[in-house]
């Protein structure tokens, strides 16, 4: 037991020597005189710093998409800190089956979302402002198994038939009984069954089926810019009936408005091709949105700086972008990067492909171990640039910045040099929900640290309750009855911090 505990302890140290330097936590004064803690107004609301929290998925809403006593526990413990803004996780906009997984596409969701108004309210003295992140994806499935993908799922024609009879080498296959025919395939090799099939059933059988924006031989894609705006609008008009104080649209990472924006959209109904139709449905959206809640409820988004994907946006295609929300009217612009399902890793037979494990999704959660940059402040210039073309535009939209924060000093240094309005912090306050009111009390040194090795995003893409190594396992004494996560092993709040 020694000779784990003491393994366990050099671990630990060797994971803090790699962690962002802290020459000196700031003093309690030295806090309130901050950039990081000094007012910033987003719209009509007005924050009372600039410290900003993420949204982020914790895998604790029921089945169907409703709220738990363990949801409004975790967005509790995060106001206990009372950040400046914290932002509830993707919410569904669409009354559709996603797992547990919020959703806000039916009335019927509202009361349980006004729970975690209540609780936040509460938590954070009524000293946090609380938005809610509104998301559509498209419909993506497992991995099959290679029996019933050929038995069930592949669309046999003419033009496969004749593909197999050249790759097998025998004409017969272009007249054969189509049940022959796909057990001949279920026999096949990796190398045959790549010359045969279409590159889109390539991948479905590789990674498994997903939709894209471009289908359109799908009525119900093609129908999208014409249901989405409607959609986005009355989830909003849910949201600010729930208490919220604002909603952000989610237009980043491998998801349906992220997707309209990117270079590989090449749709030719006038919402593809040019940057002026791609970003045509994310400004209808928004108008929509802003429509129906009026000019005294925030509305903003979040988009990426960078897709980090072949034939994808580049920083210059945001900046764009970026110009064009502020024209519109944005209250505020979330610059995030990568997490695309197109250089995901090959998920599993049974699972679904994840779009934070390729290089667009290690960019988008940087770790100590990725390469010698490391994660720290690593994607700051991207909101730095596209801040930068919105003030010469001549407008004042707040950018918020993100991307392995972790001190105090990295985030008023990104504020003093004009790169960011804001600064949000995500695994760093998943590890500590206190680091900001600890920081405001001159206690810096008693901030958990995060060790950005993605333990819990890896909790994440295994759909299950996300938790962080540095607290999951942590039971206090005099502490109490402690929820834990299905395995009975992590604790689902960080431990209570007793000043």
């Amino acid at each position: 037991m020694m000779a784990a505990m003491e393994t366990r302890r050099a671990i630990e140290e060797r994971r803090l020597a790699r962690l962002y330097p802290v020459r000196a936590w700031p003093t309690r004064e030295e806090a309130a005189a901050s950039l990081w803690f000094s007012p910033i107004a987003y719209g009509p609301r007005r924050a009372r710093d600039r410290t900003w929290v993420p949204a982020m998925v914790p895998w604790r809403a029921t089945e169907d998409g409703h709220v738990t006593d363990a949801v409004v526990d975790w967005y509790r413990r995060f106001a206990q800190g009372k950040p400046g803004v914290l932002v509830v996780e993707a919410t569904g906009i669409r009354d559709v089956p996603s797992g547990p997984l919020l959703r806000i596409g039916h009335d019927r969701y509202v009361g349980g979302l006004g729970r975690i108004v209540e609780a936040v309210r509460e938590a954070s003295e009524g000293r946090t402002l609380l938005f809610i992140q509104l998301i559509d994806f498209l419909a993506i499935r497992r991995r099959p198994e290679k029996e019933k993908f050929f038995r069930r799922f592949l669309a046999v024609d003419e033009a496969l038939r004749a593909r197999a009879a050249e790759v097998f080498g025998d004409p017969v296959w272009r007249e054969a009984d189509e049940t022959a025919l796909r057990e001949r395939l279920v026999a096949a090799d990796e190398a045959e069954i790549a010359a045969i099939l279409p590159p889109r059933e390539l991948e479905s059988y590789r990674f498994g089926y997903r939709e894209r924006v471009t289908d359109l031989h799908l009525p119900h894609i093609r129908e999208l810019p014409q249901r989405l705006p409607g959609w986005f609008a009355d989830a909003a008009a849910r949201a600010r009936e729930a208490g919220f104080d604002g909603v952000e649209l989610h237009y980043a990472h491998a998801y349906t408005m992220a997707s309209f924006l990117s270079a590989l959209n090449t749709r030719d109904d006038g919402y593809g091709g040019p940057r002026e139709n791609r970003v045509r449905l994310p400004l209808e959206v928004y108008a929509a949105v802003r429509a129906r809640v009026g000019d005294d409820f925030v509305v903003g988004c979040r988009f990426l700086g960078d897709e980090v994907i072949a034939g994808g946006n580049r920083l210059e295609d945001a900046v764009w972008f970026g110009v064009r929300f502020a024209e519109a009217g944005f209250d505020f612009l979330s610059v995030s990067k990568g997490g695309k399902f197109e250089d995901a890793k090959q998920p599993k037979v049974g699972q679904a492909a994840y779009p934070y494990t390729g290089p667009s999704g290690h960019e988008c959660m940087p770790t100590v171990g990725m390469d010698e940059r490391g994660p720290f402040s690593r994607n700051v210039h991207l909101a730095a640039a596209i801040r930068l073309a919105v003030r010469e535009a001549g407008f004042a939209t707040p950018v918020i910045a993100a991307g392995g924060i972790a001190t105090f000093e990295q985030a008023e240094a990104i504020l003093s040099a004009g790169q960011a309005d804001a600064v949000a912090a995500a695994r760093q306050t998943l590890c500590d929900p206190d680091w900001f009111e600890k920081l405001r009390q001159g206690r810096g040194e008693e901030i958990r640290r995060c060790f950005f090795t993605n333990y819990c995003e890896a909790l994440d893409q295994a759909h299950k309750e996300v938790t962080c190594q540095r607290w999951d396992r942590v039971f206090l004494k005099g502490e109490g009855e402690v929820p834990l996560a299905r395995d009975g092993k992590r604790r689902l709040v960080a431990p209570p911090w007793r000043p």
